[in-house]
């Protein structure tokens, strides 16, 4: 018997690539076989009979609020909720408080991640107009997060000067939320504050914000040649203008389900503050090119930007409520429904969610259900039918835009390390993550 094993019989495995049906064999943390009717005895056996066993998604797009909002979630809730959503890693945004600029910051952040997460992590650097040098130094992040317009957070970075210095010097991505922050401001004079509604949230931060920070983002990298992605694309404009630059290996972009999903004005009306975002939900014309973007190529893969606020927090007047949603737990579910509606492959979502976070961050030993690869493993019934229902959901929140919505296609048993995190809706706590590891350039 092989020590500190794990056999999972009967599955059928994916990748982009197709579906085989074989069995798949761990050892200490790794996947050492994949083939038809493996007769190793191991230390478990894991019956997958019915169940599609893929590899374990990665969200590399949370705001886990840890540091200095634990209320709303930390990283102990926010990695629990990633195992419940077949979301075996995720990269988490610097917007903190305090925001994590500095060397000091990112390792106290990854140490205390280390002690909490029951999924793997790593995360992301805030860039400002000063610390240029020193976030360039940091070894072993995901990338740069650059504000181009504000949000959430103190980090802002808007000046021409300043993301000169910030495209022209490095090599780690840079991801950036792309809206133009003096349009915002324009915008925002166009109404009196006291009497702003939700549904005039996608006029403040409306498709030209979008563009042309988008635009803007992309002109700097294609001047220095540095590696960029394009974080929560929402509209059919950038979607339109990203396509050209689809096969340029410099450049990649993500979509959010809340962005194929949800549409404006109807969201607002229904559920006012808990739909707030930025960017932010749009009206009906989008999704489908979203949709379409998404299909050929041009948004390479599904982020969620969770973003939790508690629901007292959303249930505030517009000036007041902050923006944000959460979204890990549910994304796959999402995205399973659509295969079940014919809308999507396996092998698509497989694509978005698994392989490609992992190809265009340089992640390595993740992604694939191959020897030698990392056992981070999801195992998902595209049969099983559930509501949504925040009150049952691991994020501290406990709401989802999405309540009461009905999916079938589910992940059922979530692997981490070799090790079975979450399963039969119930996560063993005594499970530790590792520092995702990211190819240097």
């Amino acid at each position: 018997m092989l020590l500190n094993s794990t056999l999972i019989k009967n599955g059928t495995v994916v990748s982009s690539a197709g579906r085989i049906q074989a069995d798949v064999l761990i050892e200490s943390g790794k996947i050492v076989k994949v083939a038809p009717n493996i007769k190793d005895t191991a230390t478990q056996t894991i019956d997958a009979s019915g169940l599609f066993v893929i590899p374990g998604a990665l969200d590399p797009h949370v705001h886990f609020r840890d540091p200095g909002q634990p209320h709303k979630e930390d990283l102990h809730s926010g990695s629990m909720a990633c195992a419940a959503g077949g979301v075996t890693g995720f990269f988490d945004m610097p917007n903190n408080e305090p925001s994590i600029t500095t060397s000091e910051l990112m390792a106290e952040k990854k140490k205390t991640a280390a002690s909490k997460c029951v999924v793997n992590y790593n995360f992301f650097i805030g860039a400002t107009a000063s610390n240029v040098a020193e976030m360039n130094s940091i070894k072993n992040i995901c990338g740069i997060k650059v504000f181009m317009g504000c949000s959430t957070g103190g980090l802002l970075v808007d000046k021409e000067e300043d993301l000169e210095k910030i495209f022209s010097v490095g090599t780690h991505v840079i991801a950036v939320h792309a809206e133009d922050n003096s349009i915002l401001h324009e915008n925002e004079k166009k109404f009196e504050k006291s009497s702003i509604q939700f549904e005039d949230h996608p006029k403040i931060r409306d498709e030209n914000a979008a563009i042309t920070a988008t635009k803007r983002a992309v002109r700097l990298a294609l001047k220095y040649q540095r590696r960029l992605h394009i974080m929560h694309v929402t509209t059919a404009e950038e979607v339109e203008f990203l396509r050209a630059y689809r096969d340029n290996p410099l450049i990649s972009a993500e979509v959010c389900p809340q962005h194929l999903f949800l549409t404006a004005p109807d969201i607002y009306k229904k559920i006012k503050g808990f739909a707030k975002m930025n960017p932010p939900i749009r009206d009906s014309r989008h999704a489908p090119v979203l949709w379409e973007g998404l299909k050929d190529g041009t948004l390479k893969w599904i982020a969620t930007d969770h973003a939790p606020h508690t629901k007292e927090e959303k249930s505030r007047p517009y000036g007041d409520c902050p923006s944000g949603m959460p979204g890990v737990e549910t994304s796959m579910a999402l995205m399973l429904d659509q295969v079940n509606q014919g809308r999507c492959t396996l092998e698509q979502v497989v694509l978005w969610m698994c392989e490609n976070p992992v190809k265009y961050y340089s992640v390595v030993n993740k992604g694939k259900i191959e020897s030698g690869f990392d056992a981070d493993i999801t195992l998902v019934d595209l049969n099983l039918k559930k509501s949504v229902s925040g009150k049952d959901m691991f994020t501290k929140v406990k709401w989802s835009p999405y309540e009461g919505m009905n999916l079938q296609g589910w992940p059922v048993k979530t692997i981490v390390g070799g090790q079975v995190v979450f399963e039969n809706g119930k996560i063993n706590e005594s499970v530790r993550g590792s520092e995702i590891e990211i190819q240097s350039s």
